[in-house]
């Protein structure tokens, strides 16, 4: 008997799609974040490879919607092999097994260190953009994540013991953005919290 077919989708922040990720691809079973991909504390890729078993595949969009580095992107890839879990990355046509040939493992350290690399690189465009924008007087800082009256009613509503989890994704914003707004960690209740 032949194993499930999972799906595991990323994106970075809670109001990207992530409707383009395997689109048209056969799968048993999806785990979603949306969430950095910076590491690995991600709670669905945890679940997705906890639920995963031996003889099932992994089918993932890119390789850098499964990690950002390197490190990572090989270690879970050798964790999910070792365990008899193919995985396969839909973009680049690479199924990795376990018995892989010394080619395949280059290609993927290859593949790895290049999106990593581009990571790199936006980020240092980012921060110069940044640094220049704000020479020029222009850099306004980010946009504000909820309005003022969605943040009184985010107040009114985040009565002690309501499930803040829940209340998060009702207004779409994370659980750390929400406590932001509450003031839970700084005592200033209301205090402004920028999303980009």
């Amino acid at each position: 008997m032949t194993g499930q077919r999972i799906g595991y989708k990323r994106v970075s922040t809670a109001d990207q799609n992530t409707g383009r990720q395997l689109e048209g691809i056969p799968v048993n079973k999806v785990f979603e974040d949306k969430v950095s991909g910076k590491d690995r504390e991600r709670p669905q890729l945890t679940a997705c490879l906890e639920f995963c078993r031996e003889g099932d595949t992994l089918v993932i969009h890119s390789m850098d919607r499964l990690a950002r580095n390197l490190v990572d992107l090989c270690t879970l890839v050798k964790e999910l092999t070792a365990k008899g879990v193919a995985v396969e990355f839909v973009k680049e046509h690479l199924t990795f097994t376990g018995d892989d040939s010394p080619m395949a493992t280059l290609q993927l350290q290859l593949m790895g260190a290049c999106a990593q690399f581009e990571r790199s690189m936006i980020l240092e465009r980012q921060r110069e953009g940044i640094a220049l924008a704000k020479a020029e007087g222009k850099y306004k800082g980010r946009r504000m994540a909820l309005t003022p009256a969605q943040v009184e009613e985010l107040r009114r509503k985040a009565i002690p013991g309501c499930d803040k989890t829940a209340l998060a994704e009702e207004f779409g914003i994370s659980r750390q953005t929400l406590y932001s707004y509450l003031g839970r960690s700084s005592g200033v209740v209301g205090k402004p919290v920028q999303v980009g």
